[in-house]
C-alpha cells in the first residue's frame, strides 16, 4: 500500500509509535522503516538527506550516498515534524510524492522508489497553508489519510493500560516481580 498518512498531535502523543504500527501492521512490514526528523536537517542538506548525492557533487561529498527515499524503498519512510520543512524542500518533496522518482544530487538519471510515506507534525498545517508557510498542494498530498492523536489528558481511559504496560516493562527490565499499580 502506498497511501500517504499524516499524523497530527501534540509532542509526546505517540505519533512515531502509530507510524511504526502502520508499517509493521501493513503489507510493507518486511521492508525497512526509515525515520527522518525533518526539524533536525539543516536547510542546505535536505535534498541530500532525502534524495542522496553522487561523489564529488558538492564539497564534502566524498562518496555516493543514497537518500532516505531510496533507503526506504520497499518499506516506509517516516517524516517526523514535516511541518518544519522549508518551502523549497516542500516543493521537492511534492515532486517525489507525485512522480515516485528521485534524482541524487549530481546524478543524470532518475531512480524509481517504491515507498510509503507516513508524516507527523505537531503543527497546524492547515493554518500554515493559510499563512503561506506550507504548500497547499503538498498538504493535500500528505493528508490522503489523516489521523489526529489527542493528548493523554483527553484520553483518561488509556492511563490504566499505559501504567500496566510500563510497570511490567520496568519490573522485567529491573529483574523484579510484578508491580501492582
Amino acid at each position: 500500500n502506498t497511501t500517504t498518512v499524516l499524523i497530527s498531535g501534540e509532542s509526546g502523543t505517540g505519533k512515531e509509535l502509530i507510524a511504526r504500527a502502520i508499517h509493521f501492521g501493513g503489507t510493507r512490514k518486511g521492508g525497512p522503516f526509515i525515520p527522518v526528523n525533518c526539524s533536525a536537517i539543516p536547510e542546505h542538506l535536505v535534498e541530500s538527506e532525502f534524495f542522496g548525492h553522487r561523489k564529488g557533487s558538492f564539497t564534502g561529498a566524498i562518496e555516493d550516498r543514497e537518500g532516505a527515499f531510496e533507503h526506504a524503498s520497499g518499506g516506509t519512510l517516516f517524516l517526523d515534524e514535516v511541518g518544519d520543512l522549508p518551502l523549497a524542500a516542500q516543493a521537492k518533496l511534492l515532486r517525489v510524492l507525485e512522480s515516485r522518482v528521485v534524482r541524487r544530487i549530481g546524478a543524470t538519471r532518475d531512480s524509481a522508489v517504491d515507498v510509503r510515506v507516513v508524516c507527523a507534525t505537531h503543527r497546524d498545517l492547515k493554518a500554515m497553508v493559510g499563512a503561506g508557510a506550507f504548500r497547499e498542494d503538498l498538504y493535500y498530498r500528505l493528508a490522503t489519510f489523516e489521523l489526529t492523536v489527542p493528548p493523554l489528558r483527553e484520553r483518561q481511559a488509556d492511563l490504566s493500560a499505559l501504567l500496566d504496560h510500563y510497570a511490567g516493562f520496568f519490573s522485567s527490565k529491573l529483574g523484579r516481580g510484578p508491580i501492582q499499580v
